[in-house]
């Protein structure tokens, strides 16, 4: 068996059940999956402060995961899409890692140059600046943002696909060749929205999933779980191993 641990930097467990139900669906017969959440900072990432945060809380997670249950992943796939903390864990975890916007990118860029499709109205500045660290920025051309944030799109899909549907429309005029579908929350709506959109949608959550099961992940940096630092006033698992 293979086992994907999905983390969840966000606090809001119903993202966590969103991400559990779709994802289970889609799974191979040899993989397990492992969906955690974190024990603090925001409901839902929605700007550079709750972003900082998230990261801390992704390794917190991760550390607390590894000494509670004593397994081992074969992937971690970080439940944002803004891929908080991935270079600070792909440090640290002895297994691939990956978010959803990185995989979703990787996805992306087989057909050339893409959009995003996303929401909150501080996520552009922050997905550019990502794009560009990993190697992205050319082939990332525009980025269509709905003011609603991903919370309010979970909560009301109604809502969620009647603006997300006019955004997607406005990111494909753009000339591009796909268009990311970007949000934990926003898995499965891709397959909802596609009919009215004249280029391919990428469901964020499923390419992250499709990178691990054809093991696409940039490999391990380490083979040993550790950080490289011991803590002053965070839990003993935090510390270096």
């Amino acid at each position: 068996m293979r086992r994907l641990l999905v983390i969840n930097p966000n606090t809001g467990q119903a993202t966590t059940q969103r991400l559990k139900s779709w994802l289970s669906g889609m799974l191979a017969e040899d993989v397990q999956l492992d969906c955690i959440t974190a024990r603090f900072g925001a409901p839902y990432i929605a700007c550079e402060a709750s972003h900082a945060v998230a990261g801390h809380a992704l390794l917190d997670a991760w550390s607390g995961y590894l000494q509670e249950t004593g397994a081992q992943p074969d992937g971690i796939l970080i439940a944002c899409f803004g891929d908080p903390g991935l270079f600070a864990l792909r440090e640290a975890s002895a297994c691939p890692v990956s978010g959803l916007a990185e995989a979703s990118f990787i996805q992306a860029e087989q057909t050339g140059p893409f959009a995003i499709v996303t929401g909150g109205v501080r996520w552009k500045p922050m997905l550019q600046r990502l794009a560009g660290s990993l190697g992205f920025e050319q082939q990332l051309k525009h980025i269509e943002i709905v003011e609603q944030d991903g919370a309010s799109l979970l909560a009301d899909r109604d809502m969620a696909l009647r603006v997300l549907s006019q955004a997607c429309a406005r990111a494909a005029d753009t000339g591009v060749k796909s268009v990311i579908l970007g949000g934990a929350g926003l898995a499965g709506y891709a397959a909802d929205l596609q009919a009215n959109c004249p280029v391919p949608l990428i469901d964020s959550v499923s390419a992250g999933l499709d990178l691990f099961l054809q093991a696409r992940m940039p490999a391990a940096q380490t083979t040993v779980n550790r950080f490289h630092t011991n803590w002053n006033s965070l839990p003993g698992y935090m510390n270096k191993r």
